[in-house]
């Protein structure tokens, strides 16, 4: 299940676009000092050539996915290097695996990522912020340590173990903790028009996926 549910990662993204450089800048204080290591893996972007503005980009990203696990309510444990890398490692292996297959295939196999991601809410506002900005610049080979740095702290936040507490209360909030009837599915367009559709999260995962894979040894 989700940790992050979709009205937080709403909140979240209105808060943020809200803000003034001021706010902003205590916003990634608190980054600082909750999850180092995530705003350290912004931070060295400039040693791998991205440059100040596209730096940015990646801050706000990363700004709002933090703010998100805010809103959760949730405790969170602190990202390490270790989980950070364990992520890319995987992520890396997953965009190999879905661009060696025969192209007919591919289609099938990015939705299924995309569908059974435990944040599909949090990943579905990545993907629809990076094709737009990828869609606006002179690509550069750069762009790839960009866009891996925002797809992995989205995984390390679906995938980063939970403190058991936390976790028992998550387990404890599902619709059917106690023996509730589940609540049934909404469709995501017929809530909110601007919310982004699966295919455009489709065509926006080829394009990133296409853009990372080049840079893969």
């Amino acid at each position: 299940m989700s940790r992050i549910a979709r009205e937080a990662v709403v909140r979240a993204v209105v808060k943020v676009q809200g803000m003034g450089f001021a706010e902003k800048q205590r916003l990634a204080d608190e980054l600082f000092h909750a999850q180092p290591h995530v705003l350290a893996s912004v931070l060295v972007q400039g040693r791998l050539g991205v440059s100040v503005e596209k730096m940015d980009f990646l801050l706000g990203l990363v700004l709002v996915a933090f703010q998100a696990m805010n809103e959760s309510g949730l405790t969170w444990p602190l990202i390490t290097e270790d989980e950070q890398e364990r992520r890319m490692t995987r992520l890396l292996e997953a965009i190999r695996f879905r661009e060696a297959l025969p192209e007919e295939r591919r289609a099938e196999v990015m939705m299924d990522y995309v569908r059974s991601h435990p944040e599909q809410e949090l990943l579905a506002f990545v993907y629809a912020e990076a094709t737009r900005w990828l869609q606006r610049l002179v690509p550069e080979e750069s762009d790839n340590y960009v866009m891996l740095a925002a797809l992995n702290f989205v995984d390390c936040i679906a995938y980063v173990p939970l403190p058991e507490a936390t976790a028992a209360v998550q387990r404890g909030s599902s619709s059917d903790a106690d023996g509730g009837q589940p609540s049934a599915p909404r469709s995501k367009a017929a809530h909110d028009p601007a919310w982004p559709e699966p295919q455009f999260l489709q065509e926006g995962h080829f394009q990133c996926a296409r853009m990372i894979r080049r840079a893969l040894p």
